[in-house]
């Protein structure tokens, strides 16, 4: 009886270490106390769960932890910034996998637990193994080495149908006197195909979002195996997660001006170009470029994944401390989907050292566009594309996007001529006001620093 109450409490303390861990990262200001305390929460549930009486496999339970965290600290420790949202996206598959796995398990011991458990092991696999399977996709996509979006004939037939498949083969499972191993399998090869299918057609500026969702899955998930196996602390981190990720796959859906349905049933790859963009690009040098925002009075930075890709945060925040010993203020606009996850330009900035209360997001910062000397754009595409206000033929069409083009002037740092990843033209680059200044982040930016340092001698 002691040991049971030692272990309910413990479970208990390390919901609420989840729990403030979670309202920890919810500001880029408490992010890494909140990593802390979720993680000291995991720590805690892992423990306290070897003192389960009737557990054993203690061996292979210490194997996998071991081998499981050295290659998360060695991964962790080696990944470039630029190589985080595609590790996010595989990792949260496997924790998606992991609650698959789970039900897997429970189904290969053939026992019944009854009509509403083995519903929810169900549903738990279902939505862990179409997390699993969509995440590695994802991770696919974002890593490079699936170059396209696939889009099969009749695609959201295709996607209806085959949930549909999936739902009923489940759903026989659960009213199934027994378990039907060939049943089982059937289900788990539908669910995974079903994550791949739907994942396939996305593009790549819709990434952040399905990343997103998929966390969302995975969280719910690990909350319905949590009640099959009756572990309290899985149940609250499922729900905990599964509630966090819901929310933000809202925000960021609202952040494109598109229902999350069209993410996953109408996606952009399949959409229209929009209508030609008229005029044509203006480059400028990096010397006057350095002038431009040496002698502005504000200047309003909007970083992207050209920025991430070429690792310019750390000259980028240099120029930006050159620029404000010289009087001129400097400030970061952050729009919700920059970047290809939740939150990727912020990570960014915060490892070059950007203090906080310099990072605006969209609501915040965008009726200062029109007071700003220069709008600095630096590898972002459709956050900053007028298009999506004017062009009702445009896929991005009603997303609302940065005010950039509304600063007096507008510098571009652009790698070439091409569009965006989502492959959409961008009428920014056309407009009167807006300026290209070629070349990699890193290249370009160090130019203009040294420019801004001999005009400041």
């Amino acid at each position: 009886m002691a040991m049971k109450w030692l272990i309910d409490a413990s479970y208990f303390v390390a919901a609420i270490l989840f729990i403030l861990g979670l309202k920890g990262m919810s500001s880029p200001v408490s992010a890494r106390k909140g990593i802390v305390w979720a993680g000291v929460g995991m720590v805690l549930a892992t423990v306290v769960t070897f003192l389960t009486p009737g557990m054993h496999n203690f061996a292979l339970m210490l194997l996998a932890i071991t081998l499981g965290g050295a290659v998360a600290w060695i991964s962790g420790k080696k990944v470039a910034m630029t190589d985080m949202p595609q590790m996010v996206a595989i990792y949260n598959g496997m924790g998606g996998g992991a609650a698959a796995a789970i039900a897997a398990v429970e189904f290969a011991r053939g026992e019944m637990h009854g009509v509403v458990v083995t519903l929810l092991a169900t549903l738990g696999a279902l939505i862990g193994a179409v997390s699993f399977s969509g995440s590695v996709i994802a991770w696919a996509k974002l890593q490079g080495v699936m170059k396209k979006a696939f889009r099969l004939p009749a695609q959201n037939a295709v996607n209806i149908v085959l949930a549909l498949v999936t739902i009923g083969v489940g759903g026989a499972i659960v009213i199934a006197p027994t378990i039907d191993p060939l049943l089982v399998g059937a289900f788990f090869v539908l669910a995974l195909l079903l994550g791949v299918i739907i994942t396939l057609p996305i593009g790549g500026a819709d990434m952040p979002v399905v990343i997103s969702l998929f966390n969302a899955f995975t969280g719910l998930a690990v909350g319905f195996e949590g009640f099959v196996m009756g572990i309290p602390a899985l149940i609250i981190a499922g729900i905990v997660v599964g509630a966090a990720g819901t929310l933000l796959t809202q925000l960021m859906a609202k952040a494109m001006n598109r229902p999350i349905s069209n993410i996953l049933f109408v996606p952009m790859a399949a959409a229209g170009g929009g209508e030609a963009v008229e005029g044509e690009q203006k480059e400028l040098g990096a010397m006057d470029a350095a002038a431009l925002m040496r002698y502005a009075s504000k200047v309003i930075i909007v970083p992207g994944y050209g920025m991430a890709v070429a690792g310019a945060q750390h000259k980028v925040w240099e120029m930006a401390e050159l620029l404000e010993e010289a009087g001129v203020e400097v400030v970061f606009a952050i729009h919700p989907v920059a970047g290809r996850m939740p939150g990727h330009m912020n990570v960014l900035l915060a490892e070059a050292g950007v203090p906080y209360e310099k990072i605006f997001d969209l609501e915040e910062i965008n009726g200062d566009f029109a007071q700003a000397d220069v709008a600095l754009v630096i590898g972002a595409n459709d956050v900053v594309n007028p298009s999506a206000r004017t062009d009702k033929s445009s896929p991005i069409y009603g997303m609302p996007i940065l005010n950039a083009d509304l600063a007096q002037n507008v510098i571009v740092v652009k790698r070439g001529k091409g569009t965006g990843y989502s492959g959409i033209e961008n009428a920014l680059f056309y407009k009167e006001n807006t300026r290209l200044l070629y070349g990699s982040a890193q290249q370009a930016i160090g130019e203009v620093i040294q420019h801004v340092k001999a005009m400041s001698v």
